[in-house]
Order: C-alpha cells, then sequence, then structure tokens
C-alpha cells in the first residue's frame, strides 16, 4: 500500500495500477534489444539541436584521436626494424656520434620524436574530447530537462491524477540526467570503430585470417553483455513504483513540512522500517542479476582471452620461420592486443549502448504524449469584455478511469459580471465545476458556453489568461515574496508597483514588510534563507495572486479558510473591491463569506439543487437552509 499525500476535498479519479507489477514483464528479445537503437538517430538530433558547434568539434577531434593509435604501432614497427639492422648491419655502434650517422641511427631519433608527438597530441586531444563531452552534456541536460518541464505543462490535468504517468515521467525525467553516459559512449564507440578499422587494414595486409579467429572469439562475451543489460533495463521498469514510493518516503521521513506530524505521531520508526523493507527487496532483486552477470561474464570474458593468446601463437610462429621481421612482430602483436581490447570494448559498450537506448523510448514516448485539451487550429479568442457570461448545458463528466459520475446534469448560469457561490459537502462537485469552468477537463456529456460558443471553440492560452483561479490548495512556492505574488501574471513580474498594489488590497503587505528582507526575502524553510509563514500569512499572499492576475472570471476556493476572524472581516471588506466589474465564483463552506454573492448554487451528488440569493433560498428552507442552520447552531 503506497503513501499518499491529502488529496482534494472534491471526487477526484481513481488511482489506478502502477504500472507493470514487479517482476511481470517479459524478458526482452535479441530483435527488441537490436531495435531499441533506433532511438540513437532522433537522440544525436537532440544532442546536434543543443550545440551544433560542440557537436561537430567533438567528431573532429575524435576523427584525428582515433588514427593515432595505428599510427603509433606503425612508428614503433619502424623503431624495432631499424634497431634490429643498427644491431645486426656493419655499423659502428660503440660511439653515440658514429651510431647517429648511420642511416637506421638517424631514422630511430626522429621516429622516436614522432611517437613523442603522437603521444603528447593523443593526450591532449583526450582532454580535450572529455571538455566538449563534459559541455555538451551539460548543455544536453538543460535543454531536455526544460523541454520535459515544458510538454509536461502542456499535457491534460488528467495525466496528472494517474499513478501509471507519474511512473512514465519519473522514468522520463531520469533520462534528461542518466543520458550523459551514453552521449560520450556513443562518441567512444565511433573513435574506437575508426581505430578499429585502421588496425584491421594493417592486420588485414599480414594476417587476414586472424581477424576471423577474433572475431568469432569475442562474439560470446558480446551476447551475454547484450542479455545482461537487457535483464538490467526489465529489472528497472518493473520497479518503477517501487522507487517512486522510497523516494516518497525518503521525502516525508526527513522534511519541513512533515516533521511536526512525524514527531507528535511517533512515525519516524514505521517509516524508516517500512523504507529498510522496500529497499531491501530492491537490493536483493539488483543483487541476485549482479552476481549472475559477473559469474557469466567471467566465463565469455575467458573466451575471448583463449583466442587472443591462440592468435599471438600463431604470430609467434611465423616470425620464428621468418616471416615476419621483428618489427612486424611487435606491430602485429600490439594492433592484436590493442584491437582485442578495443574490440571487447566496444561490444560491451555497443551493448551497453542498446541496453541504454532502452531507456530512451522512456523519454522519447513521453515527448509522444498528446493533450486531449487543446486549441482548435481555427480557435478563437476570448472576447472582451465578456458580454453574456457562461452556461453550463446538461454537463456531465466522469473522471478518467472512474465509473462514477462526478456531475452529471448539470445546467445553470454564470451571467458576466455576477458572483455566484457554490455550495454544497465534500464531494458534491464544487471543484469539479471550477475545473471545467477553466478548462482543465472537457465535459464527457453536454456543453459549456461562453457568450453563446462552446467552450472548446476558444483558444485555450487565451481562456487561461481570462480565468483567475485560486484553490484553497494553492502552491507555496519556494520563491521570493515578490514572485509568489507575481506568479499570478508572471509576465508582468518585474511590475513592482503592481505587486506592491495586489499586496495591499490582499492585506499580504503588512505581512511581506515584517520580513527581514521584504519583497525579496525568500518564503519558506526549504533553502537556508528562507522564513516560513503562518497558514493564514501564505493564504493572504496567495490572494495577492488573484489582485495580480486581474481577469475577467475570478475563482476563489475558501479564500479565508486558514484567516483569523479579523483578517477574514477586512477580507470581506474588499471583496466587493477584488470582484468589481468581474465575473466570480466563489467557493467556500463559510456563510458568511457566500451570502456575500450575487446568487448562490447549492450542489448535491453532482447535481444542481438550488439556485437563489441567500435570502431566497433561507425562506426556501431546503438544503441551504439546513447547513446553515446546522452551522448557525456552532456559534450559538
Amino acid at each position: 500500500m503506497a503513501l499518499h499525500q491529502n488529496g482534494s476535498r472534491s471526487a477526484g479519479p481513481p488511482r489506478r495500477g502502477s504500472g507493470r507489477a514487479r517482476g511481470s514483464n517479459k524478458d526482452l528479445t535479441f530483435r527488441e534489444r537490436l531495435g531499441a537503437l533506433r532511438h540513437l538517430p532522433p537522440f544525436f538530433r537532440l544532442v546536434w539541436e543543443t550545440s551544433p558547434a560542440l557537436f561537430v568539434t567533438n567528431g573532429v577531434l575524435r576523427l584525428v584521436r582515433a588514427l593515432i593509435p595505428v599510427t603509433a604501432l606503425y612508428v614503433g614497427k619502424l623503431v624495432v626494424d631499424n634497431v634490429v639492422a643498427l644491431t645486426t648491419g656493419a655499423y659502428d655502434v660503440t660511439n653515440l656520434g658514429t651510431w647517429l650517422d648511420t642511416g637506421p641511427g638517424s631514422a630511430i631519433v626522429w621516429l622516436l620524436a614522432a611517437e613523442l608527438g603522437l603521444a603528447v597530441l593523443g593526450d591532449l586531444l583526450g582532454r580535450a574530447t572529455a571538455l566538449c563531452d563534459s559541455l555538451l552534456g551539460d548543455l544536453f541536460t538543460n535543454e531536455t530537462s526544460v523541454r520535459l518541464m515544458r510538454h509536461a505543462a502542456a499535457l491534460d490535468l488528467a495525466h496528472f491524477e494517474d499513478a501509471d504517468f507519474y511512473d512514465h515521467l519519473e522514468r522520463a525525467r531520469r533520462q534528461t540526467t542518466s543520458r550523459l553516459v551514453l552521449l560520450s559512449q556513443v562518441f567512444g564507440q565511433a573513435q574506437d570503430a575508426i581505430t578499429v578499422v585502421s588496425l584491421g587494414v594493417g592486420l588485414a595486409v599480414y594476417a587476414p585470417g586472424l581477424l576471423a579467429l577474433l572475431a568469432l572469439a569475442l562474439l560470446p562475451a558480446f551476447l551475454g553483455e547484450a542479455h545482461f543489460n537487457a535483464q538490467s533495463y526489465s529489472l528497472a521498469y518493473s520497479w518503477t513504483p517501487e522507487r517512486r514510493e522510497l523516494d516518497y518516503l525518503r521525502y516525508i521521513g526527513a522534511s519541513d513540512e512533515t516533521a511536526k506530524e512525524v514527531k507528535v505521531f511517533g512515525l519516524n520508526g514505521y517509516l524508516a522500517d517500512r523504507y529498510r523493507l522496500l529497499a531491501d527487496r530492491y537490493y536483493r532483486a539488483n543483487r541476485s542479476l549482479a552476481v549472475r552477470r559477473a559469474s557469466w561474464g567471467g566465463l565469455l570474458s575467458a573466451a575471448g582471452t583463449l583466442g587472443y593468446y591462440a592468435a599471438y601463437a600463431v604470430i609467434v610462429y611465423r616470425t620464428g620461420t621468418g616471416l615476419y621481421t621483428i618489427g612486424t612482430l611487435t606491430f602485429l602483436a600490439g594492433s592484436f592486443g590493442r584491437m582485442r581490447s578495443l574490440l571487447e570494448g566496444m561490444l560491451a559498450s555497443f551493448s551497453t549502448v542498446s541496453g541504454q537506448a532502452l531507456y530512451l523510448a522512456d523519454l522519447f514516448s513521453f515527448f509522444e504524449i498528446e493533450p486531449q485539451v487543446a486549441s482548435r487550429p481555427d480557435a478563437l479568442a476570448v472576447p472582451e469584455p465578456i458580454r453574456d457570461g457562461f452556461e453550463f448545458q446538461d454537463v456531465g463528466f466522469r473522471y478518467p478511469g472512474s465509473d462514477a459520475w462526478a456531475v452529471r446534469g448539470l445546467s445553470f448560469t454564470l451571467r458576466a459580471g455576477e458572483a455566484l457561490a457554490l455550495v454544497g459537502e465534500n464531494g458534491a462537485g464544487k471543484t469539479t465545476l471550477v475545473k471545467l469552468l477553466a478548462r482543465l477537463y472537457d465535459p464527457d456529456e453536454g456543453r459549456i458556453l461562453l457568450d453563446g460558443r462552446d467552450l472548446r471553440e476558444y483558444d485555450l492560452d487565451s481562456l487561461r489568461q481570462s480565468v483567475g483561479v485560486i484553490f484553497q490548495d494553492f502552491v507555496r512556492y519556494h520563491l521570493s515574496a515578490a514572485e509568489n505574488i507575481a506568479v499570478g501574471r508572471i509576465d508582468e513580474r518585474e511590475d513592482r508597483p503592481r505587486i506592491e498594489t495586489s499586496a495591499q488590497r490582499s492585506l499580504a503587505d503588512a505581512v511581506i514588510e515584517s520580513l527581514p528582507d521584504g519583497y525579496e526575502q525568500t518564503l519558506g524553510k526549504r533553502f537556508k534563507t528562507g522564513v516560513d509563514l503562518s497558514g493564514g500569512q501564505w493564504q493572504k499572499v496567495a490572494l495577492g495572486r488573484a489582485y495580480m492576475r486581474d481577469a475577467q472570471l475570478l475563482i476563489l476556493d475558501e479564500p479565508t479558510a486558514a484567516l483569523d476572524a479579523r483578517a477574514e472581516y477586512q477580507v470581506f471588506e474588499r471583496f466587493k473591491d477584488l470582484t468589481e466589474g468581474k465575473t466570480a465564483v466563489l467557493i467556500s463552506h463559510r456563510f458568511s463569506t457566500v451570502r456575500m454573492a450575487d446568487r448562490i448554487l447549492v450542489l448535491d451528488g453532482g447535481r444542481v439543487e438550488e439556485v437563489g440569493t441567500h435570502e431566497e433560498l433561507l425562506a426556501a428552507g431546503g438544503r441551504y437552509a439546513e447547513l446553515f442552520e446546522l452551522q448557525a447552531q456552532g456559534y450559538r
């Protein structure tokens, strides 16, 4: 059973299963593992778009560096051959000056200088490519993280109320940072491939049959790595919900937001034990795979070593028969050893790359998710001002994955410039109605009209700009006080007079002026310099966002829930100012707030039960009068 934070007051979509059950996903076939490589081209398009200059520079550096090994080995061969010629020929090698005057001796000096130059150049190129990898990797992380944030923001609210989506989002989020290794690996693969080809050309000149022997010896190790990389992906995929729960347990076990309840209710031991139990199960599953991978990897690697020494014995034998020179022996032995090492690394890395490419599917498939609530190509701008208002016509809505109707048969009007209060018990459909009005969802039945046109005909951005919503569970941003108010209209965040005026009108100015750094003070305790506020103080800041928004339609969900009696009265005095000339929807359980609305809509079971003014509804003696009397008794 997973722990969840408190949800909203209204009915919401039920949580469906958290992805595939642990261990239920099948092992991937070789074809599926190979097919994962199709994600590499779009991956490199993303890398290219991140920084074309760094991408090209990295490629050129690696191309030059890839040719250094075969060049160095061939220079070494020439050094050995000249040393042999010098020691076996009719040269006086006892005197350094005479030694340098000989043809072989002079050649050795230049060849050694060339080897030194190649070694220095290789080192410099290695550092330069590492720098390019690092810079390109950091830029890639930044760019993909921004793209993921923007794409997530464009998706439907329904996605964020589904546990399966959160598993998908978590896997995609990990790819924005953990793909740096893949970036370096693929670049390294390309570099090593060029080196292998150049070494292969040299080997083919002398002993082409040894290349086939080398490939045959390394194949088992490659297949083994590919198999275990696929199993690692399967394990990580199937444990996504549990890893998310581990992160959540870590958070609530050591967080300023939960510290009070954890201490008061003595939850520390329970949370720590629950974390340990789940973490140990994941560790055991991972350990089993790691042990099998290490055991089989050792056996298969031994087969590759056997093949290498068989080829080395052939080279030594042919040198002993005079077929190869000593220099050729050193060149072939060095080339074969280097090639074997590179091929082993490439095959292992290729297997790793194919395994890493499996994870790219999580990133790219996330980007392929399309929102259902979107603007039509010919969408209209919301009229300014709104003339007639909103009309719900037999509206019905069910949350995704739920068979129960949150609201159904909902019909009423919200006239332009009218303040409408929504009243009802928990689960009556008040917040669902607000979500439909702000087009966070589209109705399953009926339609919502704005000035006589279906709400779906309007441009979504234009509609959102025209709507200001302050929910009861508003976000407490760990940003400056000014930014916390500016989020109401973030494009105007540099307009300090507007921010200060909004704070004054919401009564947040006195709270902010009492802070050490005023409007520049960071709120919340997440950061070192942050200062936390009381619930009522936070609510005044949140109300400041409503004034900052200055939208045509203003929706307030329990705007005074955390305020004391004096502050509540002051907010009431300014409520008319806040809603003047605007269409407003007010959700509240406090009838002292509700009675200030022009009309009151009473909801029950997702349907409209009563509509009227405060006086009319009291006189009717229905549910509103019953709820009003129940609340009034609490003050007698």
